[in-house]
């Protein structure tokens, strides 16, 4: 493995340096659209845009050829949801950008936005491309207000990481959010109904030489309104079967809403019900023991029965450590769910979700050239990311974990000089 990490690095700085046109050949293609898995395919990437993927392997004057037999390649992985950018040690001390406490801009949490946070330096962004993760849904996780705030797409170049700024809500509907609305849920849900209600009434541009005396801030009047006309998708957390009934029941008053349920570990109970309301999920497939009351019925075939049922399954995990979102996807199929399903689960589903399917998810001429070259089935643990594309532009496969392996394989073990740790006397 040492000796294929070593090549793939030499052939980036040799090769890749001044390219800008890329013809990636002979490994097998899963497009993620009509296309479907082409066997011995050419992905051509130019001015970091998808020219097109063919089945033909001649390969046009002026690119740089990335030989890719016995290899797989799929489009960049996009992590449905999670704290990167915004958190490096969760339970450090310090700031850490995934929580907030109270603060005059807000009394409902609508206003808060985490594209100031997100920060293009995070250790994080490495580690994590190279599994193969090139976008992501970054959100607030830890929050006493109704709502979690606005959340970020973001590209996990380093540079000028955001994609898609209020890309997205959070809500909590389950336990949590009713301990931090009331104390009950039959406080929650009228207060959520209330402010939604009232962000709707209120005009398109409140004046601030008039007094407003809502439940709103004027800031989170403005957030809701992108909610309520359907611009801006609803992410609603919620396990237990009942939750997430109550989650269907609101979508069924506010139609315009682009409603999405996540974490749903009973989410498989109301299956049926949850396809016919078209809400797609966002689930931890791991989920297999009840943490709580909430998740009772736990089971790690909740993605599968999801997608029997005709639910588009996304998976995220919350946390700053999608990184193993490919294993868990492995961890799915195990129990039932379709491979190519728990592709899409990591690419396509997540750009739907979040209305970048234009964009990314999918290898078809006209999207973002982020591309993965994988030594074989991504959802396979021995298997790894040998080459990632973000926007038709090879990144360094390094990170801090390579760099301290790399730092470590090179003391030798016959060394004439003690090591630190060695008594000498």
């Amino acid at each position: 493995m040492k000796k294929l990490i070593s090549l793939v690095a030499t052939f980036l700085a040799v090769n890749f340096a001044f390219a800008d046109s890329y013809a990636i050949v002979g490994g097998t293609v899963h497009t993620m659209d009509e296309q479907g898995v082409i066997k011995g395919g050419t992905v051509l990437i130019q001015d970091g845009i998808i020219e097109r993927v063919t089945v033909e392997q001649t390969v046009p004057d002026g690119y740089t050829v990335v030989d890719a037999s016995g290899k797989v390649i799929t489009p960049g992985f996009f992590g449905a949801l999670t704290s990167l950018g915004l958190v490096e040690v969760s339970s450090s001390s310090g700031v850490a950008d995934a929580s907030i406490e109270a603060t005059p801009v807000s009394t409902t949490g609508a206003a808060l936005d985490v594209q100031y946070a997100i920060n293009p330096d995070s250790s994080l962004f490495a580690v994590t491309r190279l599994e193969g993760v090139t976008s992501a849904a970054t959100a607030v996780n830890g929050s006493k207000y109704l709502f979690g705030g606005l959340g970020a797409i973001i590209q996990l170049s380093g540079q000028s990481p955001i994609r898609k700024s209020a890309a997205f809500m959070t809500i909590d509907v389950g336990s949590e959010g009713a301990e931090h609305s009331g104390g009950s849920r039959a406080a929650l849900w009228v207060m959520l109904d209330k402010v939604l209600n009232e962000a709707a009434n209120a005009s398109d541009s409140l004046s601030p030489e008039k007094p407003w005396y809502g439940l709103n801030t004027r800031l989170d009047v403005e957030a809701l309104k992108q909610v309520l006309s359907g611009d801006v998708p609803l992410l609603m957390r919620a396990d237990r079967a009942a939750d997430i009934l109550q989650v269907i029941a609101f979508k069924d008053r506010h139609p315009s809403i682009n409603v999405v349920l996540v974490h749903g570990v009973e989410a498989w109970r109301v299956a049926s019900k949850l396809a016919t309301a078209n809400i797609p999920v966002i689930i931890d497939p791991e989920y297999n023991l009840p943490g709580g009351f909430d998740q009772m019925g736990a089971t790690m075939s909740n993605a599968a029965r999801l997608h029997r049922a005709g639910v588009s399954v996304a998976i995220g995990m919350d946390t700053h450590n999608i990184r193993l979102a490919a294993q868990h996807a492995g961890n799915a199929v195990a129990n039932g769910l379709p491979h190519e399903a728990a592709l899409r689960s990591l690419t396509l589903v997540p750009a739907q979700i979040f209305g970048l399917e234009e964009v990314v998810g999918s290898l078809k001429s006209g999207r973002k050239a982020d591309v993965v070259i994988w030594s074989g089935d991504p959802l396979e643990v021995t298997e790894v990311a040998e080459l990632v594309f973000i926007d038709g532009v090879p990144v360094k496969m390094e990170s801090r974990q390579t760099k301290l392996r790399d730092r470590y394989l090179s003391l030798g073990v016959n060394s004439s000089k003690p090591s630190q740790c060695q008594r000498t006397d």
